[in-house]
């Protein structure tokens, strides 16, 4: 049964911005259906023209692209209330990839209707224009732990940045939450090899401050992972949900 966004199970918690019966209208009016994919099933593909927007329900995912010799490079995680696609909306064709890390349940938006929802909707567009630059804002981040940070502070960063989003969308439960990505994944996205990025994470597990293992990622001290990647433990900002 299709979720009705009304009822959607995002809206109550405080990571989102709380939306108004209009808004809920407009977006129930935008959204064509939902589908449901497995682990390993690309959502959207570097170079096409795909007629479907989506935001993330259900499930996780990942972003990457890959160079000219074959490498895969990963840009960043798909959480709960993402929204995926406008790259090919407004450029008219992706330049990543997107694919899911674990079973996915996806509300899908005609691409067609994007710029009539732009101009009946001002408010709604602002939003897709406010998470852009929350994109910008993480790749930034991101493109400084690739820089300026040693494995052990990226590390840090990464895991505890996706924890704590997690954490305000209900995934995190004692301390623990499911993780579904790969070291691998996590390597590509900070510019690690993979014995380095096991190397440091046994660090963090003999440290008793993080653990990463069958599938799930506990953070035991918060406060002191920050430390280590040289970040205030902040507020994860509310954002809009489409």
């Amino acid at each position: 049964m299709v979720t009705r966004c009304e009822h959607c199970p995002l809206r109550r918690f405080h990571l989102f911005k709380p939306m108004s019966d209009s808004d809920v209208k407009a977006m129930q009016k935008f959204k064509v259906g939902e589908l449901i994919i497995e682990a390993g099933t690309p959502v959207l593909s570097e170079g096409s023209n795909s007629p479907q927007l989506f935001t993330a329900l259900y499930g996780m995912g990942l972003r990457y692209k890959h160079t000219s010799d074959g490498e895969r490079q990963v840009v960043n995680f798909v959480f709960p209330g993402d929204f995926v696609g406008l790259q090919a909306g407004v450029m008219g064709e992706m330049s990543h990839s997107v694919e899911a890390s674990s079973k996915m349940t996806l509300c899908v938006f005609n691409r067609s209707e994007l710029w009539g929802f732009f101009k009946s909707y001002p408010e709604r567009a602002f939003d897709l224009t406010w998470l852009s630059a929350v994109e910008e804002h993480f790749l930034g981040e991101a493109l400084t732990s690739l820089g300026q940070r040693s494995a052990l502070e990226s590390l840090s960063w990464a895991l505890l940045r996706m924890f704590m989003r997690c954490e305000r969308i209900g995934l995190v439960q004692n301390r623990r939450m499911a993780m579904p990505f790969r070291q691998q994944d996590l390597a590509d996205a900070l510019g690690l090899s993979l014995v380095h990025t096991n190397k440091t994470l046994s660090k963090l597990r003999d440290q008793q401050l993080a653990d990463w293992s069958d599938g799930h990622l506990t953070i035991n001290d918060k406060e002191k992972l920050a430390a280590i990647a040289k970040i205030e433990l902040d507020v994860v900002p509310v954002r809009p949900l489409m």
